[in-house]
């Protein structure tokens, strides 16, 4: 029996509705959203994902503010410009598109950012708060997934979870986020041994490889009625895949994501999210 197709595309726009509303809300009360995007250098790719996260602040009604910096920035001017935008009370989210050139430092950067406005959820201040379940803003990716995880009613207390993915931008947050929910929860990475065995014992699998050469998630590895979250995308044989089949897995899963059109709208569709409640906030303070 064919599973559920969890449609990223369907639930990220019921959280832009949300979103609109609340931006609506906020401009009556004197706070216009925004949202500030600094991008370092030409990167095709990176300069795709700032204007789509640009178009979707526009479609709701966000304000946003477009930094570009070119390829040979230095450390001190880049955070000179982090630092200016902390200051500015009009600004109320700050995302520094990743990745960066070779010669700046990541955590650096991040860590460099005020953490009421870190709508990326990357700063070590808002990473421990989620640690003690006490974050307000949350990575976007992850907080995605667990928004899909509500909108199906998908209980995950009790659950056994195999989360195949370990980086600061997913695995551990979604960690966190699956731990508060009183899931039991495995981490598999690049050197978990015998990966085809932990897959077979999980209710949910959320996997984020990224390279069918070094993994692919196929339908012997899931049990019957397993729920299947693919967070990846890549390129395979010219078409942008995930780290499973989908036509295949949802023959098996009960709940099953597609990539494309998947997990990825959903992260857009929470930084506009977090830009919301990092603009609340700074109300609260400024008041």
């Amino acid at each position: 029996m064919t599973g559920i197709k969890i449609d990223g595309k369907e639930i990220a726009q019921s959280v832009k509705d949300r979103v609109r509303k609340a931006v609506s809300e906020l401009k009556n009360i004197g706070i216009n959203p925004c949202l500030a995007t600094v991008l370092v250098g030409d990167n095709p790719a990176s300069a795709t994902y700032v204007k789509n996260k640009h178009s979707a602040c526009e479609e709701v009604g966000i304000i946003t503010k477009d930094f570009k910096l070119k390829t040979e920035t230095t450390q001190s001017e880049l955070n000179k410009i982090i630092d200016e935008l902390n200051k500015d009370r009009s600004i109320h989210g700050i995302l520094v598109q990743l990745p960066l050139p070779g010669q700046l430092d990541e955590f650096a950067t991040t860590s460099r950012i005020f953490p009421l406005k870190d709508v990326d959820g990357l700063t070590p201040h808002n990473a421990g708060l989620l640690a003690m379940k006490k974050a307000a803003l949350v990575a976007c990716t992850p907080l995605g997934v667990m928004e899909m995880f509500d909108y199906h009613n998908i209980e995950l207390g009790g659950k056994n979870i195999v989360l195949i993915n370990r980086s600061n931008l997913i695995g551990k947050p979604l960690y966190h986020l699956l731990l508060a929910r009183d899931a039991t929860v495995i981490t598999c990475h690049s050197k978990t041994k015998n990966i085809k065995e932990w897959c077979k014992m999980a209710d949910i699998i959320i996997t984020a490889v990224g390279d069918r050469n070094k993994f692919t998630l196929t339908p012997d590895m899931i049990k019957q009625g397993a729920i299947i979250i693919d967070v990846a995308i890549s390129k395979h044989n010219e078409k942008l895949v995930g780290d499973a089949d989908y036509e295949q897995i949802i023959q098996k899963a009960s709940y099953a994501t597609p990539v494309p059109g998947g997990v990825g709208p959903m992260t857009v569709a929470m930084l506009l999210k977090n830009t919301i409640t990092a603009a609340s906030l700074s109300s609260q303070i400024e008041r």
